[in-house]
């Protein structure tokens, strides 16, 4: 009888072990970044990290990231997109500006850093988190609870082994690509209402940029897109 129960015991704690690791509950939330290799898709981990959560996705319906770049590709660790402060060929507004150069409290979690999950960028100080963030192309175990887990990819990896086979070159602690890594446009849906809006600005396009250029925001809400002339280079996150 002392044999069962210490087996029922072991069992229960098995079952308790397995439930702590599995990846947390995605949002019904999914945001499409239209890159010039192909798209990344992602969700979010609303009860990880909210508040990163709320300010990345409020970026993306402002349409903070269209004409961004991923600034960094280290095969194997990260692809990360660039600061959208400088990080854009297009200029921003000044709503879009104001909610960018907001920064949010970190957010550190037992989530584990492995392939496909997202983590925003930083400084030192742990609540420095702005607008950069990370896909992580690999496992990373150092990074775990020292940067802020908010989601993770949900389709594209064929895309992220694209960008991984581009070449590349080191700046510092940063590899990173020869060619700019464009997210042209980008949109979001939910995947409980199956709703997706995509609305066209071209009308909007700044002056200088070619006519192939692609210049899509995506809206669920009426927001002022007028542009305000930026054309300083990003000054990246020095993060990971």
């Amino acid at each position: 009888m002392l044999n069962v129960i210490r087996i029922f015991l072991t069992l229960i704690t098995l079952i308790g072990t397995a439930s702590s690791q599995e990846d947390p509950q995605l949002g019904s939330a999914r945001v499409v970044f239209q890159t010039n290799y192909g798209d990344i898709e992602f969700g979010f981990y609303p009860s990880v990290a909210p508040q990163t959560v709320d300010h990345i996705f409020k970026l993306v319906r402002l349409g903070c990231y269209n004409t961004n770049h991923f600034f960094r590709v280290d095969k194997g660790f990260v692809a990360q997109v660039a600061d959208v402060v400088g990080g854009r060929s297009a200029p921003m507004n000044e709503v879009q500006r104001v909610e960018a150069e907001k920064t949010v409290v970190g957010e550190f979690s037992d989530v584990k850093h492995v392939r496909g999950i997202l983590s925003m960028g930083r400084y030192s100080d742990p609540n420095s988190a702005a607008s950069s963030f990370s896909i992580l192309l690999g496992d990373a175990p150092h990074l775990d609870g020292q940067y802020a887990v908010f989601g993770k990819v949900t389709k594209g990896d064929e895309t992220l082994r694209k960008l991984e086979g581009l070449p590349t070159r080191k700046e510092g602690i940063f590899v990173m690509p020869t060619e700019r890594i464009t997210i042209h446009s980008s949109y979001y849906y939910d995947t409980e209402m199956e709703i997706c809006e995509k609305e066209s600005h071209s009308k909007m396009k700044p002056e200088g940029l070619s006519s192939d250029f692609c210049f899509t925001f995506v809206e669920c809400g009426l927001i002022d897109l007028s542009p305000i002339q930026n054309n300083h280079f990003p000054s990246e996150k020095q993060l990971h």
